[in-house]
């Protein structure tokens, strides 16, 4: 699932590079039409379908599956909610029996984490309720994408706003990472049952930090970070397109991070510490941005 989008069109990437049969599941097939010549099986469709993704899945050694969602979304819980419920059916239903899922630091909890908590965390529960099926939750920090989203308001202000504090250091990590996770796991599979695995990246890094490299490479080495308020931050996503809702759940994921309350369950270590740094990656990122400055 997901093959089109930042960790999945690169963990449909890998795997066709390892000799693998790959389909790829998305919904609009012109955006599927590079992995289809690249030999991918392409399965053109809604996510919120579950007999489509029943056929989608059938007869598969492995499935990798994640949530798709849109800020913009008028009703947010409902709409998780249906594509939740979607996937652990077709999981169900298609006899496939080893799951990869992409979740995120955090899920563990029912509340208080925002976007995590409204869908991650009721949907890692669907699928721990399926029986026979081995499961892994790959649980992610915060992706470097989210990051250099930024890049728009720095343009904008001159400035990086956010509500986390900024001497807290937050796990943070390269798309690259997780889709390799996922396909190397989708090739072992190598657990039963429910496992979860952290990907944390290299380092952890302050927003301060994480500012000073995407501004780097906007040509703009000195932009600041500065913490804002809660409200003030709903403001500012409401205005770039978000609900009111879904600014709301933004606003509370981050300040669950800048509390500690979203961290790795593990701490740190050789396994889930990935090798893609920020530096490694961000003018792919940025890379317009950074021409034209």
């Amino acid at each position: 699932m997901g093959a089109t989008g930042n960790v999945g069109r690169k963990v449909v990437q890998q795997l066709l590079a390892q000799g693998e049969t790959v389909r790829a599941v998305g919904r609009n097939p012109e955006a599927l039409a590079e992995l289809a010549a690249a030999g991918a099986q392409i399965h053109a469709g809604d996510a919120a379908d579950a007999a489509f993704l029943t056929e989608a899945f059938r007869g598969a050694d492995a499935a990798h599956t994640m949530l798709p969602y849109s800020p913009g979304a008028t009703d947010f819980r409902a709409e998780q909610e249906c594509l939740g419920t979607a996937i652990a059916a077709a999981v169900r239903d298609s006899g496939v029996r080893t799951v990869v899922a992409v979740s995120s630091l955090g899920a563990e909890l029912p509340s208080g984490t925002g976007f995590i908590a409204a869908s991650l965390h009721p949907q890692e529960r669907r699928l721990r309720a399926l029986e026979g099926v081995d499961v892994l939750f790959l649980r992610p920090g915060l992706f470097f994408e989210s990051v250099a989203a930024a890049a728009e308001v720095i343009e904008a202000t001159g400035v990086n706003l956010d509500v986390v504090a900024p001497d807290v250091a937050v796990p943070m990590v390269s798309t690259h990472d997780v889709a390799e996770a996922a396909a190397t796991a989708l090739r072992a599979r190598d657990w039963s049952g429910f496992e979860v695995r952290e990907v944390l990246g290299p380092r952890d890094l302050t927003y301060p930090e994480a500012t000073r490299i995407l501004g780097a490479a906007m040509g703009r080495p000195d932009v600041p970070y500065v913490q804002v308020s809660g409200d003030e931050m709903v403001a500012a996503l409401v205005q770039a397109g978000f609900t009111s809702e879904t600014a709301a759940l933004q606003v509370e994921m981050a300040t669950a991070i800048s509390t500690g309350t979203i961290t790795p369950r593990e701490g740190r270590t050789a396994r889930s510490t990935t090798h893609t740094r920020f530096e490694d990656v961000v003018t792919e990122l940025v890379p317009d941005r950074k021409e034209a400055s």
